[in-house]
């Protein structure tokens, strides 16, 4: 009789304890690790701090999502703070260390790199490049512009430049095309602190002179409005701004020598129909504050994670690469030290 009573007790002491380690499973997440290991880590632990992101405005509205995601569902006590100066702006801030991240519609420059170095700072080894999203540079006009609504690539090249129409650069849309109005086109983009400018400038202009008679502007909000508001403007900038106000504007369909092709995100893409007017977004992640600072490093694999930029890209009027190319990220990332 004893012996049943204490093989009793151990049953229950045993089912106890099983269920015990279960609700402990139960609080418990498995990481996979870079040999393709898998280890117990305990619920997020509980971070505070800041980071600090500034640069490109195109890319503002996809990091700012991010940053939005990551307060409201995995750190509420972390304060990501992003702006939108432009990318050009924004690197002047990065390189001598004021902020966290640098986003860019561009690549960095070899200049940028130089002063990066300078201030002790190297590719790969101090600073990780990014790549977030694509982008498609979307050309824009009125939507009481009946006429201009199919371009070809070389006629938007073309009106853009200094000095291939008009020697003061006063550009009729009747020089484009001779059955097009005799009225001025009034020519709006960003200024130079912005990324998209020298995307243009350099990439689709091949660094000739623009048109002086260009009204570039710092915030994209406003060039929405000039142009929503003047039937004989047109503009460019990132897809993004575009489908956000696609009620107020018309995004030109573009013939790159098969047929006008409308920028949207089954047509943007290196290897998709829209790809000469596509580009790549970044992000640039000062790696030694990533080291030192866990919100830093935190916020950094929450971007790259599929809850991060695979995921919001498209919400934003980015294409989201590979899932391949941000668990490349993640894998860096968790093999930071």
């Amino acid at each position: 009789m004893f012996g049943l009573l204490m093989l009793i007790v151990a049953m229950v002491f045993t089912a106890t304890a099983c269920g015990s380690s279960n609700e402990s499973t139960t609080e418990t997440t498995t990481q996979a690790v870079s040999q393709g290991e898998t280890q117990a880590t305990t619920e997020t632990a509980k971070l505070e701090g800041q980071v600090i992101i500034d640069g490109s405005g195109t890319v503002y509205p996809l990091m700012a999502h991010i940053a939005e995601e990551y307060m409201t569902n995995v750190q509420p006590d972390v304060s990501v703070q992003v702006g939108r100066a432009g990318s050009s702006a924004g690197f002047k801030k990065f390189i001598p260390g004021e902020t966290d991240f640098s986003d860019a519609s561009r690549k960095i420059k070899d200049e940028e790199v130089a002063q990066l170095e300078e201030n002790g700072l190297k590719m790969d080894e101090n600073v990780l490049e990014i790549q977030l999203a694509y982008d498609g540079l979307t050309i824009v006009i009125n939507k009481d512009n009946t006429w201009a609504t199919e371009m070809t690539k070389d006629e938007i090249i073309n009106m853009f430049l200094s000095g291939k129409y008009k020697e003061n650069d006063v550009v009729l849309w009747s020089d484009i095309r001779p059955d097009w109005p005799s009225e001025e086109i009034k020519f709006y983009g960003p200024n130079e602190n912005h990324g998209t400018y020298e995307f243009f400038a350099e990439n689709i202009l091949g660094k000739e002179p623009m048109v002086t008679t260009a009204n570039l502007q710092q915030e994209y909000s406003t060039l929405v409005d000039l142009v929503s508001k003047d039937k004989n403007a047109i503009a460019y900038f990132g897809y993004g701004y575009y489908e956000s106000n696609k009620d107020k504007l018309v995004a030109v369909k573009v013939d790159f020598g098969n047929g006008p092709v409308a920028p949207d995100l089954t047509t943007i893409g290196s290897d998709l129909a829209y790809a000469p007017f596509t580009r790549l977004v970044y992000t640039y992640l000062n790696l030694d504050y990533a080291k030192a600072k866990p919100e830093v490093l935190d916020y950094a694999k929450y971007v790259v994670s599929n809850e991060g930029a695979l995921r919001l890209a498209s919400e934003n009027g980015f294409a989201p690469l590979p899932e391949s190319v941000y668990a490349n990220y993640q894998e860096i990332l968790n093999n930071l030290k």
